[in-house]
């Protein structure tokens, strides 16, 4: 993708294959936590048939001043607990360990290396914008990553790397599609960050795609305190269009509630500039906690991966949470998070009845996985399958096999699927062909 790169130190363990040892270095202890009460808590290698249990890792940026995602690992100890309460997978224990990667590449490295160390069969449904600090440790040690957010392009391009959605390419691309239709000029905020330099280029391919003419992109720094001058300059751009309304589209991560506050008070100058941003940075807490149908949301739209926390298809997901997980405030439903880890965890799970009382390992989760492994998700995506080279090799996502994405609009405070054919996007939205024409070498 488009974009400055960053040169960062990447923790290889000196071993490459697997067969690595399993004590924990004391950086690693402090940063990880396993089902029960740290990380190596139960010795022995994970591979094998014997009653040993299967080891897995989930990671995401917790406690710091930019984007958080407490609710994937914990949706991930959930999981385990639940499958666990009812015999295991073929009778054997899931054990999951945890990392805290701080938004920070260093740490994300760490995180890497203790899932070497640990001897992990897969690291699962993780968030960590630093793949090029994260994926080399995994490829070295033979680790498949199984269901990441999708923030960076690293996860669509790594052969070890199994994502589950379109990450933001496939939002950023449906987004532009649908707001061609409706918007005049288009004011993109975002990161100052090797992430957020990819989402200026994909939610122009939306744009073009719709008939549009590329945004203004509008740099914030990621951990800033108020965003007023962004707020100020965006509204100004999307108000100079003469024909249509203008919209301002907030890319922030958890930033955006900030922006936002710096956006209500500089919107009274401008209230017929609407808002389009993407489900992770937005969702119906945040709506609530907003003002709801009186808050700044109104009118906005998102787009999204998956359906919306309301259809039955994530009844399964819910008894999980309520079974194990009830009254834990970090696992919201709602949250792109919490549904992406657990669609990986069901990817998971599959290739675990497939090898069924085969030997565990990594190796053998990866095969399983590169031998044509098609995965049901009970309709919450198309069936998944990773082929060495996906429909979006040529423009740089090898690895992507969903690009699906669904719209929604906040109407009376709710998020609710939004009027059918806005800009192409017609309930399920598959975007494989706006992304095959997209600029993003």
């Amino acid at each position: 993708m488009t974009g400055r790169r960053r040169t960062v130190s990447t923790f290889l363990h000196s071993s490459t294959r697997p067969g690595r040892a399993t004590a924990v270095t004391a950086g690693a202890v402090a940063l990880c936590a396993s089902l029960t009460a740290g990380c190596g808590v139960i010795p022995g290698a994970t591979g094998g048939s014997g009653d040993d249990p299967i080891k897995v890792m989930t990671w995401a940026p917790q406690d710091t001043d930019a984007t958080n995602k407490p609710g994937m690992p914990a949706m991930a100890l959930a999981y385990a607990k639940w499958i666990n309460a009812h015999g295991g997978i073929n009778g054997r224990k899931l054990q999951v360990l945890t990392c805290n990667d701080r938004n920070d590449p260093v740490a994300a490295a760490k995180c890497a290396r203790s899932a070497a160390e640990e001897d992990v069969v897969a690291v699962v449904g993780s968030y960590s914008q630093f793949g090029d600090s994260y994926l080399a440790p995994l490829e070295g040690a033979g680790i498949p990553y199984i269901g990441g957010y999708g923030v960076t392009n690293d996860e669509f391009t790594g052969q070890m790397s199994y994502p589950v959605n379109g990450g933001q390419p496939a939002l950023l691309a449906g987004l532009g599609k649908a707001l061609a239709a409706t918007c005049g000029n288009i004011a993109l905020v975002r990161p100052d960050s090797i992430a957020g330099d990819e989402l200026p280029v994909l939610l122009d391919s939306g744009l073009q795609a719709g008939g549009h003419t590329k945004a203004d992109d509008r740099l914030a720094a990621e951990d800033a305190t108020e965003y007023s001058g962004q707020a100020d300059q965006s509204l100004a751009y999307a108000a100079k269009g003469p024909l249509k309304k203008g919209c301002v589209v907030p890319a922030l991560g958890d930033r955006t509630d900030t922006f936002m506050d710096s956006f209500r008070r500089a919107r009274e100058n401008y209230p017929a500039v609407r808002l389009g941003t993407v489900l992770g940075n937005v969702d119906q807490t945040v709506i609530n906690a907003t003002g709801g149908a009186s808050g700044p949301y109104e009118g906005a739209y998102i787009t999204g991966w998956y359906p919306p926390a309301s259809d039955a298809r994530w009844d399964a997901m819910k008894k999980v949470i309520n079974e194990e997980a009830f009254g834990d405030n970090r696992i919201d439903p709602a949250d792109a998070g919490v549904q992406t880890t657990w669609i990986a965890y069901t990817v998971l799970k599959a290739a675990l009845d497939k090898i069924g009382a085969g030997e565990v390992s990594a190796d053998s989760v990866r095969h399983t996985l590169d031998d044509g492994l098609r995965v049901s998700t009970g309709g919450l995506t198309p069936p998944l399958a990773w082929p060495y080279e996906g429909k979006l090799a040529g423009v740089g996502f090898p690895r992507m096999v969903n690009a699906d994405v669904t719209l929604q609009e906040v109407q009376d405070g709710q998020l609710v699927a939004a009027r059918r054919s806005l800009g192409g996007l017609n309930g399920i939205t598959d975007m494989t062909q706006t992304l095959e024409g997209a600029d993003v070498q």
